[in-house]
């Protein structure tokens, strides 16, 4: 699945109301994606109305759940591979690929999608060595987005202008009623997650970054994870993914590759966010990359404590198999010139003092 894959998924209604505000350029490549979205939102929108028919009573009478556990930090700073480590654990849910690609129909439609989707995605993620599959744990913006048409992805998706789309960009969560109604949306699919699972939500999403606040209000008992990577392995990855998905899921000419400035501005921006409005310890644990890389038990363990969850043999054991079957993993490298550096380490010299991160 090469192109479109962001918003693949989504439901007619959505897709209708964000082809109308946002502009599209009607290039071949365009209306093909466009024909192949439609197409999707028909069997997304048929089988949303599928879950509403034969799960809406046990919905109604499943509570959403108060205690996720969310994953939180910037993009590119080793997040993925910690949901994929808590993914493991016997008592945690995380949202898998699927479900927050099918997210109104996830719960009728994984046996009529399996064929299909096993037959479109690749091997690995498209920034990166990364191995996907329906099953495996997925960040649930994608839902978010699919669900609420309510995303900063649109930015990526409908470029409003030149230049990177989170730039000046008002709100991770919307206000009024659109915040009402984005809120709520949330909070379903996480009943749905619960309703399949009935296990603790582990949740890894960026964005989750800028609602601290709003998450903490709506979950009571929510816990937050917060890493952090060195800046200097950060903005080029962070780079390197954008452009990447700009590329494969646009819908019109605008838009571009972020710049070094602009990434480190929105670094900036989400570690003082984080650190203003993260809650106290045992609500919320914050763990370096370097040291998870280095010693993934030994950090889990120490998240678990933090965290009140219980550190079980089996969890460690699943732990050890999947570490030693992903040993051979091949990170990414990117490098920076001295200029890049010292604009990096200029903007964010508080924060890396702060997480102790040498220029």
């Amino acid at each position: 699945m090469k192109h479109s894959y962001l918003t693949a998924g989504i439901t007619l209604g959505n897709l209708n109301r964000l082809l109308r505000r946002n502009r599209i350029a009607f290039r071949p490549k365009y209306i093909v994606r466009i024909l192949f979205l439609y197409q999707s939102a028909v069997w997304s929108s048929l089988f949303a109305f599928f879950d509403k028919t034969r799960f809406g009573k046990k919905l109604e009478n499943t509570p959403v759940p108060d205690n996720p556990i969310f994953i939180i930090g910037h993009w590119r700073t080793g997040s993925t591979f910690l949901h994929q480590l808590m993914a493991l654990d016997g008592q945690l849910k995380a949202p898998t690929l699927f479900e927050v690609a099918i997210p109104e129909g996830f719960l009728s439609s994984h046996l009529y999608y399996k064929p299909v989707m096993n037959s479109l995605l690749t091997k690995y993620r498209p920034m990166d060595k990364v191995r996907i599959g329906m099953d495996e744990p997925q960040e649930d913006e994608y839902a978010i987005y699919r669900l609420t048409d309510l995303s900063p992805l649109e930015g990526l998706v409908f470029p409003a202008s030149q230049g990177y789309f989170l730039k000046n960009y008002p709100s991770f969560v919307p206000d009024g009623e659109k915040g009402e109604k984005w809120e709520q949306e949330v909070l379903e699919f996480y009943r749905k997650l619960y309703l399949k699972s009935g296990k603790i939500i582990i949740s890894k999403n960026p964005f989750n970054s800028m609602r601290i606040n709003t998450l903490s209000r709506i979950f009571p008992k929510a816990r937050f994870i917060h890493i952090v990577r060195h800046p200097y392995d950060v903005v080029p990855s962070t780079i390197n993914m954008w452009s990447i998905l700009h590329k494969q899921n646009c819908l019109n000419d605008l838009g571009g590759n972020p710049g070094t400035k602009d990434v480190t501005e929105i670094l900036w921006t989400l570690l003082t966010t984080i650190r203003k409005e993260l809650p106290v310890a045992g609500q919320s644990i914050e763990v370096k990359y370097e040291d998870l890389i280095a010693d993934p038990i030994t950090v889990l363990k120490k998240i678990y404590a933090e965290t009140g969850l219980n550190y079980t043999s089996l969890f460690e054991e699943r732990l050890q198999a999947y570490l030693e079957d992903n040993e051979d993993f091949e990170k990414n490298a990117f490098s920076l010139s001295t200029e890049e550096k010292e604009q990096i380490a200029s903007k964010l010299k508080d924060h890396m003092d702060f997480y102790g991160y040498q220029p």
